[in-house]
């Protein structure tokens, strides 16, 4: 059990920076700590009135915002449990959640709203709009009405000069306690609702705390979805405890308005997924390099550290020039764009971590970070071993355990015990490698990995992640054919494509990269055909394409 409370952390970070900013929205008013507290504590007041009691699960179905982040905070600081869904799910998957979590209390976009049927929701006490915490159900019972009504009256009697620094005392919640549940998927019959306790929460945030550096009233800019557990623990959760401004971006706009939004902000940490670094690689940095000058001059050792110190510095300056470091997490990174990055000494590192874990279980620093590699497993936190006769060379897959575990899946037995052993190892599904000082290497997915027609293991990730790289490709799905053969589907970077002028020649510039990787590939990798997917593929919330949907049936 981790030692410090969760909860307790809140409390002594609200107090402690009182006067300083807490959040606001991208070019929206700054809300102080002490202001975020007493939009708590009247938010406290009505879950009392509502008789909303500890342990009772709250949903949160909106866009990232300021006020998702109070509602959060609100909730877990009260006793009761957050089922934060993602704002991409559709209605219905929301409903499924909502239900399936045993949800009590709705907090939600208006627009999000409009598209939920308030009569399938079985539990709920009360629907709550994020934007301004106003009623937003239009059949809100007595009860609430009445509670909402006089809540002004309540909280003035219960703080007549305000709501001050000593009032502030939250209730008594043992890191034990059950204090989220993330659901992975909204649909009916893969809804796995992931618990979390208070413990794998603070050993998230404890081992942040102890390994990246943030400091009181330092800013950052959230980005990633905080619905998700990777944008939860770390653009929000842990910072929160360091008296951080957190800048919440409601969604991620194109390309030059988040690096504006990032240029505004200067923040001292970027916390990102690695698709966004690929793309600023492939699409700003790839064609300066790729010059026939520029190519002569970066062979020229004395002009090469020059010419990589200039593009590191423009590119940090891009993200606000003042951000000691990034942390990638929630896919792998390309190769090419990894090699890259570490030539001009980005300050970059690569975390591993899953919904399970809530979510982290290996980072290491950038400063000391391997190439290829997602870090070192946490150090007295989580414990890790590769099932496998030789873990340092042959590839088996990964088992975790240790603080951040989940407590099993939300009335799902069957899947718990499918997936955490008796020993208490997690069976993450994820394949991989470890090196003598302890460093994991991933090589893919137990699920996606491939079988070659002499039972090599294939793994369609890494090929991917070559093929992305290569000229007019925006995104692929390596497949296996019914002869053992690799085939691939790519979804062409039209965009490119047009700039070029060679938007009516895809297919045969599709076939000079099937010629071109295949010089890279093991003759068993070797792709036999590229198939043009016309439309972006279908993505997880963490930017992952869901792999399942795609075959090779049906083509040719």
């Amino acid at each position: 059990m981790i030692e410090q409370n969760f909860i307790k952390l809140y409390e002594d970070s609200f107090k402690e920076n009182w006067d300083l900013p807490a959040l606001s929205d991208y070019q929206g008013p700054e809300i102080t700590y002490g202001e975020m507290s007493g939009m708590i504590a009247r938010q406290h007041l009505l879950y009392k009135e509502l008789a909303i009691e500890k342990g009772d699960k709250i949903a949160l179905f909106g866009k990232n915002s300021a006020n998702w982040c109070v509602a959060f905070m609100s909730a877990i600081t009260y006793g009761a449990v957050t089922v934060p869904i993602l704002a991409d799910f559709k209605p219905e998957e929301a409903t499924n959640i909502i239900n399936h979590s045993d949800s009590v209390f709705l907090f939600t976009d208006r627009s999000f709203f409009e598209g939920l049927k308030e009569a399938d929701m079985k539990n709920i006490k009360g629907v709550i709009d994020i934007e301004d915490f106003t009623i937003a159900s239009l059949m809100p019972s007595k009860k609430l009405k009445d509670a909402f009504e006089g809540l002004d009256e309540l909280f003035n009697n219960r703080y007549p000069e305000g709501f001050k620094r000593e009032h502030l005392k939250f209730p008594e919640i043992d890191n034990k306690d059950l204090v989220e549940i993330n659901y992975t998927s909204g649909t009916t019959g893969f809804s796995k609702g992931v618990m979390l306790s208070a413990n794998s929460l603070a050993g998230n945030v404890m081992f942040a705390r102890g390994a990246i550096e943030l400091n009181s009233g330092e800013k950052m800019l959230a980005v990633l979805p905080l619905a998700h557990c990777y944008g939860c623990a770390f653009d929000l959760l842990f910072p929160m405890t360091k008296g951080v401004h957190l800048t919440i971006l409601g969604k991620i706009p194109a390309t030059p308005l988040l690096l504006k939004a990032f240029a505004d902000v200067r923040p001292h940490l970027i916390l990102f997924i690695p698709l966004f670094f690929e793309k600023l690689f492939k699409k700003r940095l790839l064609p300066t390099i790729s010059k026939p000058t520029m190519k002569i001059l970066l062979a020229i050792p004395g002009i090469r550290s020059i010419l990589y110190g200039t593009i590191r510095k423009k590119l940090m300056q891009s993200f606000g020039g003042r951000f000691r470091e990034a942390v990638l997490g929630g896919a792998p990174l390309s190769a090419e764009v990894e090699v890259f990055f570490r030539k001009i000494k980005f300050p970059f590192t690569i975390g591993y971590g899953m919904t399970e874990c809530g979510p982290l279980i290996s980072y290491d620093g950038w400063e000391t970070s391997r190439p290829n590699s997602s870090g070192k497993i946490l150090e007295g936190i989580m414990e890790m071993k590769i099932d496998s006769s030789d873990p340092h060379n042959e590839v088996g897959e990964i088992l975790v355990r240790g603080e951040n575990l989940m407590e099993g899946y939300y009335k799902n037995e069957e899947a718990t015990k499918a997936t955490i052993d008796d020993e208490g190892w997690l069976h993450t599904g994820d394949l991989g490698v470890i090196d003598k000082d302890g460093y994991i290497y991933i090589k893919g997915r137990s699920k996606s990995m491939l079988l070659g027609p002499s039972g090599q293991n294939i793994y369609p990730e890494e090929i991917e992640a070559q093929l992305n790289n290569l000229p007019y490709i925006s995104e692929s799905v390596v497949l296996m054919n019914d002869d053992h053969g690799i085939e691939a589907l790519v979804y062409p970077d039209y965009e490119a494509a047009k700039a070029d002028g060679v938007e009516g020649q895809i297919a045969e510039k599709m076939e000079e990269n099937r010629k071109a990787i295949n010089g890279n590939l093991k003759a068993y990798e070797g792709i036999r055909k590229i198939h043009i997917h016309e439309e972006e593929f279908i993505k997880t919330p963490k930017r992952s394409i869901k792999r399942f949907k795609y075959s090779l049936k049906g083509l040719k």
